[in-house]
C-alpha cells in the first residue's frame, strides 16, 4: 500500500499513487482534532476520491460516533443518510451513523456495492475501526469495473437485457419488514414500493413480500465508465451455500425464501452463472489488517467491500452519504 505522510501542507492525488489498485494511505498521526483536520483538507479528500475511488486515513484521533458522523459529512461534504430498505442488521447511532453488519464473527460477508440491490444508494460510504479484532475482521474492498470487464460478454449482455429480480419474503428468518422499511405503517411500505418500482404483497398472516426489478449494471456519473452493480450473488439462495441452501428451500419452499434473485423476466439465474460472478468478485479483494481510528472513505459506486471471519472483539462503524438522487 502506498503510504504518504501529512506535513502542513496540502496534498493531491500526485503525492499518493496507487500500487496493485490498493487503496491511498495517508499517515495523519499527530494531527490534532479529527474536525479540524477533515475542515481543513476536505477539499484534498475530495479529489482523490473523485479521481480514485478509495482512501485510507490512518492515525486521526476519532473517539466516538458522533465525531465520527461529522468528519464523514465533512469530507463527503454533504449530510449522512439513512439507511432504508435495509438487508442487514445493524445498530443505528446518533446523526446516521451505524454499526457495520451485525452477523456473527465466523461468517464471511462477501463483496458488495451499498444497497446495489435497491434504486437508491450512496456515493459514498466510509468507515471507521474502533477496535480491531483479534484475527481477521478485515474489509476487504474491490473495483467494480474490473468485476464487470472480467465477466465474460454473453453473462453481461443477459444481465444487461434482463436485470435482476430480488424477491424478499419478510419474517422471523430474516429481517422483520418494520425494520427493514423503518415503519409500522403499511401505507408508507406501499408509497415505498410505488416510488420505488416494487410490489408489495401482503400474506395472511401479516408478513410481507415484495418483488422488484433492478438494472444489473450501472453508469458511474463521474466516470462514464459502466459498472457491474447488483447484488444477485448475494440475494441468491445458494449465497447460503449448497447444504443450507436446500434445507432451507425444503423448510419453507423456493417462494417463502426470506430472499432469492433471479432474472429479471423470473427465469432462474444459471448455478454456473453465479459461481462465475463470485469468482469475480473474490479475485478483485484488496486486503489490509485494521489499525483502531482507521479511516476508510470509498466511492460505493466504483469500489465494493465485504467483511473476513474474525475472533475477538471488533467494532467497525460505517456511515453513508451523497444519495444517487
Amino acid at each position: 500500500m502506498t503510504t504518504a505522510t501529512l506535513d502542513s501542507h496540502d496534498f493531491t492525488i500526485d503525492d499518493l499513487v496507487p500500487v496493485g489498485g490498493m487503496p491511498l494511505r495517508l499517515d495523519v498521526a499527530g494531527a490534532g482534532s479529527a474536525v479540524a483536520w477533515a475542515t481543513e483538507h476536505q477539499d484534498a479528500v475530495r479529489a482523490i476520491l473523485h479521481t480514485h475511488g478509495a482512501m485510507l486515513i490512518r492515525g486521526l484521533n476519532v473517539p466516538g460516533s458522533s465525531q465520527f458522523g461529522k468528519i464523514l459529512s465533512t469530507l463527503f461534504g454533504g449530510e449522512l443518510v439513512e439507511y432504508v430498505y435495509r438487508s442487514t442488521p445493524r445498530t443505528g447511532l446518533r446523526g446516521n451513523v451505524y454499526t457495520a453488519t451485525e452477523y456473527p464473527a465466523s461468517e464471511v460477508i462477501p463483496q458488495h456495492n451499498e444497497n446495489a440491490y435497491s434504486r437508491q444508494w450512496p456515493l459514498r460510504i466510509g468507515f471507521l475501526c474502533m477496535l480491531p479484532s483479534e484475527t481477521g475482521g478485515e474489509t476487504p474492498i474491490g473495483d467494480s469495473q474490473l468485476i464487470h470487464d472480467m465477466l465474460p460478454a454473453s453473462i453481461r449482455e443477459r444481465f444487461e437485457a434482463k436485470g435482476v429480480m430480488y424477491v424478499r419474503n419478510y419474517s422471523d428468518l430474516d429481517l422483520p419488514w418494520s425494520v427493514v422499511f423503518q415503519t409500522e405503517d403499511r401505507d408508507e411500505v406501499e408509497a415505498y414500493g410505488r416510488a420505488n418500482g416494487m410490489t408489495c404483497e401482503w400474506q395472511p398472516d401479516g408478513s410481507l413480500r415484495t418483488v422488484q426489478v433492478n438494472p444489473a449494471t450501472a453508469i458511474h456519473p463521474v466516470t462514464g465508465q459502466r459498472l457491474w452493480f447488483n447484488q444477485a450473488h448475494l440475494f441468491h439462495v445458494s449465497s447460503l451455500g449448497e447444504g443450507a441452501a436446500a434445507s432451507l428451500v425444503a423448510s419453507v419452499g423456493e417462494e417463502n425464501l426470506p430472499r432469492n434473485a433471479y432474472y429479471g423476466d423470473g427465469t432462474p439465474i444459471e448455478a454456473e452463472t453465479l459461481a462465475f460472478i463470485r469468482s469475480a468478485y473474490e479475485s478483485t479483494r484488496i486486503r489490509f489488517p485494521w489499525e483502531r481510528n482507521d479511516l476508510l472513505l470509498l466511492d460505493n459506486m466504483r469500489f465494493t467491500h465485504g467483511r473476513e471471519s474474525f475472533t475477538g472483539a471488533r467494532k467497525v462503524l460505517t456511515g453513508m452519504a451523497c444519495p444517487n438522487r
